[in-house]
């Protein structure tokens, strides 16, 4: 019975073996950038502040501000992010609070 299992399963794996793999094309040239986009034109301008003793950092892209990071001199850096376009910032920490549930499973 083995040997029988044995020789099936080797009928089957040997034309899985001997197949060739596919021939490969090169992948072609990716098309030029069009005129008037530059990636200096996508590139965030980053002005650092310092105000008391925070640092603030402000991230603009064609002179609009979407972003503020605070880096307090103790504590954790937080954001200032405009989701909307509409020059309302919402704060937006690095680590989001994180709630574990904590149920009793057994107790004596």
């Amino acid at each position: 019975m083995r040997r029988t299992l044995i020789v099936l399963l080797m009928a089957v794996a040997a034309p899985v073996a001997a197949q060739r793999p596919p021939q490969l094309e090169p992948i072609p040239e990716p098309p030029p950038i069009p005129p008037g986009m530059s990636d200096e034109s996508l590139e965030p301008e980053v002005t650092i502040l310092k105000r008391g003793e925070d640092t603030v950092q402000e991230y603009r892209i064609r002179g609009r501000l979407y972003m503020v990071k605070v880096t307090p001199p103790h504590g954790v850096p937080y954001y200032l992010v405009d989701h909307e376009g509409n020059g309302v910032m919402a704060r937006q920490d690095v680590m989001p609070t994180l709630s574990v549930p904590m149920w009793v499973i057994k107790s004596w």
